[in-house]
């Protein structure tokens, strides 16, 4: 909590030095995201974000398993706006599929690359789901002042899980996108909802959200 940043180089090799002073030192702007989380009590070990809801902060339990910095995290030496989220439908049946669109600017003072991250969040499933999973990501490489505009493709099969017939199912209902910065940070919510009946899913499956990336006009 005294600290004003963290840098964690966890194994960087004989190269690693170089790299380190790069960052240290404002040669190098960093854009690397945390693997795990990183606990806040002493004697934990670094945890996966992973997990349903009794896995978190809670009344069952006293401890308390929010992390200090969460899967994902990660710092700049600049500052990005996520802003104009548009969603093509907020409903589509349990084969098709969803189109997110929104806008990433750096509004900082220097060139930066954002690690844009895309979590699935589906609150009511017939077997327990984790609270969120990451779906989806991408590295937006921007200079200053520059801005993106990102489709993000989610087909329904995203959704899918292992049921409790073994097999692989994608079940209607209510959904949460999560457009985010990590997995503690979401930045753009989209609430979409699967229609029609269950459907299991074969070898054909789409299990990867796409993200296109174009530049905006400036002028």
């Amino acid at each position: 909590e005294e600290s004003a940043a963290i840098v964690q180089s966890f194994f960087p090799g004989e190269e690693g030095a170089g790299a380190i002073a790069g960052v240290l030192s404002g040669r190098t702007n960093p854009s690397g995201r945390l693997p795990v989380s990183v606990p806040r009590v002493p004697g934990a070990q670094p945890a996966t974000y992973l997990g349903a809801r009794l896995a978190h902060a809670g009344e069952v339990s006293s401890s308390d398993p929010t992390p200090a910095f969460a899967f994902g995290h990660g710092l700049s030496y600049t500052r990005f706006d996520w802003t104009d989220l548009t969603l093509d439908v907020e409903e589509a049946p349990t084969d098709g599929e969803f189109i997110l669109t929104f806008t990433v600017r750096n509004t900082g003072g220097r060139s930066g690359t954002e690690i844009v991250q895309v979590y699935l969040h589906d609150p009511v499933a017939s077997v327990v789901q984790p609270v969120q999973r990451l779906v989806g990501y991408a590295r937006v490489e921007l200079q200053r002042g520059e801005a993106r505009r990102l489709r993000v493709t989610v087909p329904a099969d995203v959704a899918s899980f292992t049921g409790r017939d073994h097999r692989r199912v994608v079940e209607p209902g209510e959904l949460e996108l999560r457009l985010a910065a990590s997995s503690a940070d979401p930045r753009l919510t989209a609430r979409v909802t699967l229609t029609g009946a269950g459907r299991h899913v074969d070898h054909t499956r789409r299990l990867h959200v796409t993200i296109e990336q174009e530049p905006v006009d400036q002028t």
